[in-house]
């Protein structure tokens, strides 16, 4: 790796040390503000939406968790094996609908890292444009964290702790001082993995109170990762290839990080104990059901979170013929080359943008979406 660590070849991205707030107040600095963000910044106001407030969205919304489940059982992975002969309806009930809970505590720790995340690059990106973008993700992941906790709290009480793999991973992005790993670690992947469970949820949750927060939650994802595409489409392609070749090895490292997590069985053991079950006994169960052919089966699905993850990286260049055949190996990577740019909730939002403008009183017309356009140049 090269002495610029920082990796900065284009002059919105420019980043000083956290503690360096002199640099902010260079008088230079105020009128050197790049066009680049926007429009996205301009489109705040198109999906403005208060998770306090129940003309957008009423916490109040009662759910038997006893009796309904919140997703279709054929979503649970575990009861795709030999788990499901072990279990009777209630039982089966019980670990879908805490697996859903395991799941949404996740998503709130992530928005929780992604809300730490754009408040630390307020501190370190120079460009005004750039900063006064980290500070709106900020306020917008502010509302995601209220909008997942409300849920969590109307659904089971109180979340379930992080997940050791997940936590690490945040707390490195949070704490790094290097921009491209800030936004490559959560414009990226984090936003990636997260657009694609969004999706999952939204399209397949007997909740409606879930679909509804899963929505509005994409209105505003959307925008942060039109974000993480400007810089990448401004960065990757001018560094140095050992550059860019560490960009796109650490993404792997992260991909398989989490591909190899994503089940968790000792994370969830809590779960399995309370139906009679030992997580090492459904781990095997799924090691032994998830055959490569079916594994890829799964994540032939438009919805599915990691199918969107590596979309994600292809298109902003992070995915080459170095490390293609590794991504391979989980989903068809000639179908994904083959893919235009929109991505598989872009419809959700831009649908939950016109809804939002009708309640702010915009009509729902002529709303600027995510992808509807190109960053000004």
């Amino acid at each position: 790796m090269s002495t610029n660590q920082k990796m900065t070849v284009d002059s919105a991205y420019e980043a000083v040390a956290p503690d360096d707030f002199p640099a902010m107040m260079d008088v230079e600095r105020y009128g050197q503000r790049s066009a680049a963000f926007d429009k996205i910044i301009s489109a705040t106001h198109d999906h403005f939406w208060d998770p306090l407030d129940p003309k957008y969205i009423d916490f109040n919304d009662s759910w038997d968790l006893d009796s309904q489940l919140l997703m279709p059982a054929d979503f649970n992975m575990e009861l795709k094996t030999a788990v499901s002969d072990k279990l009777d309806e209630r039982q089966k009930i019980y670990l879908v609908n805490e697996s859903v809970r395991w799941t949404m505590s996740s998503i709130l720790h992530g928005e929780q890292g992604a809300l730490a995340l754009s408040a630390s690059l307020c501190h370190i990106l120079k460009d005004p444009g750039a900063q006064e973008y980290a500070a709106n993700q900020t306020r917008e992941e502010a509302r995601h964290v209220t909008g997942f906790a409300k849920y969590i709290q109307a659904r089971w009480g109180k979340p379930k702790p992080c997940g050791v793999v997940l936590e690490k991973l945040l707390c490195e992005i949070v704490a790094t001082p290097l921009v491209w790993k800030k936004l490559v670690g959560m414009q990226m992947i984090v936003e990636g993995l997260a657009m694609g469970t969004f999706a999952t949820f939204y399209a397949k949750t007997n909740d409606p109170l879930m679909r509804k927060l899963m929505q509005f939650v994409m209105t505003d994802e959307a925008f942060h990762h039109k974000f993480g595409k400007i810089w990448a489409d401004r960065t990757v392609p001018k560094l140095p290839e050992n550059e860019r070749n560490l960009i796109e090895d650490w993404a792997l490292e992260v991909f398989m990080m989490l591909m190899r997590n994503s089940t968790g069985p000792e994370q969830k053991k809590e779960i399995y104990e309370r139906i009679g079950l030992d997580w090492r006994w459904v781990q095997g169960a799924l090691t032994e059901a998830l055959t490569d052919r079916n594994m890829r089966k799964e994540l032939q699905e438009s919805t599915n979170v990691f199918r969107v993850l590596i979309k994600t990286l292809l298109k902003a260049g992070i995915v080459t013929k170095r490390t293609a055949h590794y991504y391979a190996a989980y989903v068809d990577m000639e179908e994904l080359y083959g893919e235009g740019d929109r991505m598989v909730g872009d419809d959700i939002a831009e649908e939950g943008i016109r809804y939002l403008r009708e309640i702010n009183g915009a009509g729902g017309q002529a709303a600027i979406y995510a992808l509807g356009g190109q960053a000004a140049e």
